[in-house]
């Protein structure tokens, strides 16, 4: 059986991860264990490649809309894999945010979690916290490559900034020269957005000359309003026809369940009359038990969709 790291660097298509963000870090350590076993049961029956844990970060310097719920920091993804997860069967990616990390640190924290192999880098929110710190996510790559370069790295992208400001592929091919293998991407709920990405993916690598690398679309359940609004807070763009759909459906989370599944059919036609290595993560922005549920049956459709 082929290991994560080889169905990455070999550009497979049709892979599928599971994503959660770990317990805030006010829960209490007995509580940690038994929402830990409750995720370990349900991974334990889904059809995944890998499971990716979050590191999430205040964005508040990002916008100046207020946060649709207050943030608070969460268990250390390493942290909680290391203490609670032990006995997940999947390959884990590990997100790690370079805000508020110096060279050092970073450094440090690479040496500390070498065993763990698989990450994805992910960019501070702001260049005001950049600037605190004087650590990039250039300045982390550089770091992986001259000291960790064993480790296989991931990168962020971002469909919705292409089409605001149309360099998204060239930000995905100077993060495959430094040294990404795969991308994850924001979730999705417009397909339009996706797919100018993926034609100019296509077509610079065409003319560049250089190997396409994976990329996972997230996609996610949304069961009430709040949620909704959340995902327009973290920069989700979501249309205008599909937020009325989804506000006035008489059952919005079935309506988003239907839409995520109908974007990663479109995205795998899409891909497939192209040859893009393209794949699939689903996660659920909220810790509410039905759209956790919902987020697991998006898999189950996916997962037949792919002839898995």
């Amino acid at each position: 059986m082929k290991s994560l790291r080889e169905k990455i660097e070999g550009a497979e298509t049709g892979l599928l991860f599971y994503s959660f963000t770990p317990p805030k870090i006010t829960t209490e350590q007995d509580r940690l264990a038994v929402i830990a076993a409750k995720q370990l049961e349900r991974m334990k029956n889904l059809d995944v490649d890998g499971i990716i844990l979050y590191d999430i970060q205040d964005e508040s310097d990002r916008t100046s809309e207020e946060r649709t719920y207050p943030f608070i920091h969460t268990v250390a993804p390493e942290t909680y894999y290391r203490d609670y997860l032990g006995a997940v069967k999947q390959p884990v990616i590990v997100y790690k945010s370079i805000a508020n990390q110096t060279h050092d640190s970073f450094n440090s924290w690479l040496s500390t979690n070498k065993e763990l192999e698989n990450f994805v880098f992910v960019g501070a929110s702001s260049k005001a916290q950049v600037d605190k710190t004087n650590f990039s996510l250039a300045d982390a790559y550089d770091l992986k490559r001259a000291h960790h370069n064993h480790l296989l790295l991931g990168g962020v992208t971002i469909p919705e900034r292409h089409s605001k400001k149309g360099d998204e592929n060239k930000r995905i091919f100077g993060k495959i020269q430094n040294g990404c293998s795969f991308f994850v991407s924001q979730c999705v709920y417009n397909v339009f957005d996706s797919k100018n990405l993926l034609s100019d993916y296509y077509y610079d690598a065409l003319e560049n000359a250089y190997e396409m690398k994976p990329i996972f679309f997230t996609l996610s359940p949304c069961g009430s309003i709040k949620t909704l609004e959340f995902m327009k807070w973290l920069g989700i763009e979501v249309p205008k026809w599909l937020y009325n759909d989804l506000k006035h459906s008489k059952d919005i989370l079935e309506t988003s369940v239907r839409t995520s599944v109908m974007i990663a059919n479109e995205l795998v036609d899409f891909a497939a009359s192209k040859q893009i290595p393209i794949g699939f993560n689903v996660e659920s922005i909220s810790n509410k038990k039905d759209e956790i549920d919902a987020a697991t049956e998006i898999l189950k459709r996916i997962s037949a969709r792919l002839g898995r």
